[in-house]
């Protein structure tokens, strides 16, 4: 090759001072006549050429000797001095056990905070928490992402564990840098003998070295136009990443969020985020952030307008909405409207866009409109329940509802209950959100049946109220309603000695009232908090040519209290009174009771009490309820299962204040499976101080919890 190139080339016109480098390969005399230095490289033109298709073989001789190798004259570089290179300084923090490296051993960290993951699987960090203080909850994250521990079985042999540890390293590593993190090392030992262990364990086991090295820092921050926004200080707050902290993913994450949502609770509903970028420095050991913001102008809210005008209509939806026309949009008061919407249970699904009606003009905000796509949901429902209760027997119920025979928002509903004590039969208009959010009005006809121990009691009723409720999806601390009724009954105490007395025909009229503090944390299932709610019915009753006037009032308590992870203490108390008149001229239906599942547990219903000469109770004037329970829960059906011992007592007299001569107290013990809505209460209750009549066992089924 080298002669082919040389031919190549005019090596005629040379220049005869070419480097020393070229003259050893290419000498003068060559320079003189380059064609006869070229030949002497080449075969005699006579020579058999050993390609050639007739040319013979020369067979070789296997035992011949080797040529001579010719001697390398080529200095060998023994004295040759490299430069000392920069000792790199020690870490303190890091130190390692010694290891056999004829066996091939990683290193290890010496004297390592561990932390166990699972009997196959521990983390070692270095024991200066300072150097990781963060292990907690990297060792809890690992735990739930770690292929060893989701796939820990006990036939796991060496080979399939060392497998997946590889993964698990990948992801601790990965893991690392999510924390900031980005020079840190993992160091993976499956089986083997470990620092202070004399021996290896019988079990095969992943050990992970976690060597976290310096933690990188947030450099420079460019979030793009937030600085152009009119409140760009508080929202710069919001964001509460600064040069100079720590840096962690997560802590992106959970800052972009806060940010988003900053900029819709302060008026900008077509405010952009992109993506954040982050570029790590390890030189500078840091890392800039890069978000670009665009806020948008600022808005406030204009009207709410419906798709479907004639079913719900956008005036109908604005009494709804917790704003104003004129107030600065809030996209947590956008969420709440359709939240409320989804609550009526008339529509399907809701999809609520901002639409800007006026941009704003220089300091002035703009307006947008609030754009309500619904679509309608079934809208009649049969519904039906079954509960038992000792001393009140079966109950059935069922309804039929269509819940916008007169929009908006206007039910009519048919119900009836069939049960051992109680039969009847009504119809309801109920029309919500009238006059705001969760204000309803209802009107209740109904006509009934009732046997129970203490009365029977045949009743016409026609009930109004107006109120304002407190529902699952939208609690209250405060609730309160206002009524009328009117009714008409024909009652008797319950039969003397198998004979019945003449009934009596009652006509009342009452203005109920109710008003409720709430601070729990739940309607069904309280864990802390309190409950404290009063009822007042000024009421006036004309039976056989006489008309009586008085207070029926009921003053209920109850306190929810967390006293450790796994258990909630709970307790209630409860007065009732009736001034006024005399008890012969209250109808039996309307005077006070206790004993049941929602009082005293462990009695029958209505049977706490005075009691005529055969023993049938007939009500007081006054009462006083206690009970205290202990919400234990458990580990069985995942956590869904618990166990409620309790204790309850009550009083009834016929006076107007109690006089504890007879205090009835029950105990027992119930159990609660959480269904994801509520509660499914089971209690077996026993009486500590039973009447004659009562029994010894009571049970009682219903959804919630007692109070």
């Amino acid at each position: 090759m080298a002669c082919a190139a040389l031919h190549a080339l005019p090596l005629a016109a040379q220049d005869r001072s070419t480097s020393r480098e070229l003259e050893d390969l290419i000498p003068d005399s060559a320079l003189d006549n380059p064609e006869s230095w070229a030949n002497q490289g080449l075969p005699p033109e006579d020579a058999a050429d050993p390609a050639a298709p007739d040319a013979p073989l020369v067979p070789v001789d296997p035992d011949s000797p080797l040529a001579e190798v010719p001697a390398i004259d080529v200095p060998w570089p023994d004295n040759i001095e490299l430069p000392q290179l920069a000792p790199l300084e020690p870490d303190d923090s890091v130190q390692f056990a010694d290891a056999d490296e004829a066996d091939g051993a990683a290193p290890v960290l010496a004297e390592a905070e561990i932390i166990r993951i699972s009997d196959e699987l521990v983390l070692a960090f270095p024991p200066d928490p300072a150097a990781f203080p963060e292990r907690e909850a990297f060792a809890e994250r690992f735990d739930m992402l770690s292929t060893i521990s989701e796939l820990d079985t006990d036939s796991d042999s060496v080979a399939v564990i060392a497998a997946r540890a590889r993964a698990d390293q990948e992801l601790l590593e990965s893991m690392l840098r999510v924390y900031g993190y980005y020079d840190g090392q993992v160091i993976r030992t499956v089986g083997g003998v470990q620092p202070g262990e004399p021996v290896a364990s019988t079990n095969p086991e992943v050990r992970f070295n976690i060597i976290p090295g310096a933690r990188y820092r947030f450099g420079a921050i460019d979030l793009g136009d937030l600085a152009a926004a009119r409140d760009a200080e508080a929202l710069r707050r919001a964001f509460e990443i600064r040069p100079g902290d720590p840096m962690s993913s997560d802590t992106i994450v959970a800052e972009q969020f806060d940010l988003d949502e900053a900029l819709g609770e302060f008026g900008y509903p077509f405010a952009q985020i992109d993506e954040p970028e982050l570029l790590v420095d390890h030189a500078r050991v840091e890392g800039d952030l890069t978000m670009p913001v665009r806020p948008g102008g600022k808005y406030v809210f204009g009207e709410v307008v419906s798709n479907m005008p004639d079913f719900l209509s956008g005036r109908h939806l604005a009494t709804i909405a917790r704003f104003d026309p004129g107030d600065t949009y809030q996209r947590s008061l956008e969420f709440d409207l359709r939240r409320a919407i989804v609550a009526t249970g008339l529509v399907s699904s809701v999809v609520i866009s901002p639409r800007e009606v006026a941009p704003p003009a220089g300091d002035q905000p703009g307006t947008v409109a609030l754009d309500v796509a619904i679509t309608r949901a079934r809208l009649r429902t049969i519904a039906g329940s079954i509960g038992y209760g000792t001393g009140e027997g079966f109950r059935a119920e069922a309804s039929w509802e269509h819940r916008n025979l007169f929009p908006p928002e206007g039910m009519l509903r048919v119900r009836g209950i069939a049960g051992t004590q109680e039969q009847l039969l009504g119809v309801t208009f109920r029309k919500n959100n009238l006059g705001g959010r969760d204000k309803v009005l209802t009107v209740d006809a109904f006509a009934s049946t009732i046997d129970s121990a203490a009365y029977d009691a045949n009743t016409l009723s026609l009930i109004g109220t107006y109120e304002r409720l407190s529902t699952l999806l939208f609690q209250k601390p405060l609730s309160w309603s206002v009524g009328l009724e009117a009714v008409a009954t024909q009652e008797r105490p319950a039969a003397l000695r198998g004979a019945a007395e003449p009934r009596l025909t009652y006509f009342v009229g009452a203005i109920p009232l109710y008003a409720q503090i709430d601070t729990s944390d739940s309607l069904l299932d309280p864990t802390r908090g309190f409950r404290i709610g009063a009822r007042l019915s000024p009421e006036v009753s004309r039976s056989n040519r006489t008309q009586s006037f008085y207070l029926r009032g009921q003053v209920d308590g109850s306190l929810y209290k967390q006293v450790s992870e796994t258990m909630v203490v709970a307790g209630r108390v409860r007065f009732g009174a009736i001034p006024g008149t005399a008890l012969e001229n209250i109808a039996p239906s309307r005077r006070l009771y206790s004993g049941g599942g929602g009082s005293v547990r462990g009695y029958g219903y209505q049977a706490i009490g005075p009691r005529d000469a055969a023993g049938n109770p007939i009500g007081g004037r006054s009462l006083l309820e206690g009970a205290i329970e202990a919400r234990i829960g458990t580990k069985f059906f995942d956590g869904a299962l618990s166990v409620v011992p309790f204790v309850d007592a009550g009083t009834v007299s016929t006076d107007v204040f109690p006089d504890f001569d007879t205090v009835r107290i029950g105990a027992g013990v119930g159990v609660r499976y959480n269904t994801g809505f509520g509660p499914l209460r089971l209690d077996v209750a026993t009486p500590i101080n039973p009447g004659p009549d009562d029994s010894r066992i009571a049970v009682y089924v219903s959804l919630g919890q007692a109070f």
